[in-house]
């Protein structure tokens, strides 16, 4: 027995729901409920980050019970929302990286064996998610409007929980947050479209995930004033905005269900530190993008050379692999036609 494996006394997802580990909704007081479906939302965050760095899926982002289970939160929009399309982008970068085989044999990145990473409706998830931030932006603007009456707002506009002084801070916390990933999977996307197609509109994406990664950061200081402060942890440690520990995880649940999965738990990276992920990883992505399709060869051999200077990640070291190796400049680099010392390739 490995010594170091934690153990949460649940044999099955099941067992962990009925001892009642991820309620549906996470709490019958709706402003708690909202504060909850945060914090979970800011460690899938951090879960996403960690599985990035080389960890397994099973022990990061399906650690959350919720996404085991999907279809129990079919009735809860704004989480439903976001686990679809968290799910869809972690299925394409899964993609990217088995077809760029960036990753070694030993690697545990793309294993997801036993994992529903396959949802039906996931080729929706974002005609689902920009229904629900649609309604959250009306009840923002409802918010901010100085021609409505508070009474107006509440009977017209569907609040998110039942504080009406709280409802801006949490329909802004929450938009940063939903359209990051709406964003996030569309940089991903059209970085996946052959022949660099998508690659001047993956950049305007990237910039807007930037703009709500700043967003999301000053979101913190609301949500750490609305947590109890008794359940709050240390600020190097946590794994939300909030400082709060979420609801609807189990660490070691998959260790024992899915043979995959290592039997000791991963440390999660902090939410600060997932932020400053994301932030190198889009201004990597950035700078793949900006490259030429039709380049010197002697310049793309300088680029690579700079490009690694900076320790790249797996993920943007797979997007660059495949634009070299999976689209139409794999055969000119291979079978370059030299005109003169400076000739392109054709």
């Amino acid at each position: 027995m490995d010594s170091g494996i934690e153990r949460s006394g649940y044999y099955s997802i099941d067992e962990a729901i009925e001892d009642g580990i991820a309620p549906v909704p996470l709490s019958l007081d709706r402003t708690l409920d909202i504060q909850r479906t945060l914090d979970v939302i800011d460690h899938l965050f951090s879960c996403e980050a960690t599985w990035h760095k080389g960890h397994t899926l099973a022990q990061t982002v399906f650690t959350c019970i919720y996404l085991m289970k999907m279809e129990r939160i079919s009735s809860h929009a704004v989480l439903n929302s976001f686990c679809r399309i968290l799910r869809a982008t972690c299925n394409s970068v899964i993609s990217v990286v088995s077809t760029a085989r960036t990753h070694e044999e030993e690697d545990l990145f793309t294993m997801s064996f036993g994992l529903p990473l396959n949802g039906e409706g996931d080729d929706k998830c974002l005609s689902v998610l920009n229904s629900v931030e649609e309604t959250i932006s009306r009840q923002l603007r409802a918010c901010k409007s100085q021609a409505l009456s508070k009474k107006k707002t509440l009977e017209e506009f569907e609040s998110l929980q039942d504080n009406p002084e709280l409802e801006e801070g949490y329909c802004r916390a929450l938009l940063c947050r939903l359209r990051f990933r709406k964003h996030f999977h569309h940089v991903v996307t059209c970085m996946r479209k052959p022949q660099g197609r998508g690659l001047d509109l993956a950049r305007k994406h990237v910039t807007s995930c930037l703009a709500e990664l700043s967003s999301m950061l000053k979101s913190q200081e609301f949500l750490k004033s609305q947590s109890d402060i008794t359940s709050q942890k240390g600020d190097e440690s946590c794994t939300t905005a909030s400082g709060c520990r979420p609801i609807g995880f189990d660490v070691s649940l998959n260790s024992r269900l899915l043979s995959p999965a290592p039997p000791r738990a991963v440390q999660i990276l902090a939410w600060s530190d997932a932020i400053r992920y994301f932030e190198k990883l889009l201004h990597d992505l950035d700078i793949i993008c900006a490259l030429s399709l039709d380049p010197v060869l002697e310049n793309v051999l300088h680029f690579i050379a700079q490009f690694q200077k900076s320790v790249p990640d797996l993920v943007p070291r797979a997007f660059l692999q495949n634009m070299y190796s999976v689209s139409y400049l794999c055969y000119s680099l291979l079978f370059p036609t030299y005109i003169n010392n400076d000739a392109k390739i054709h």
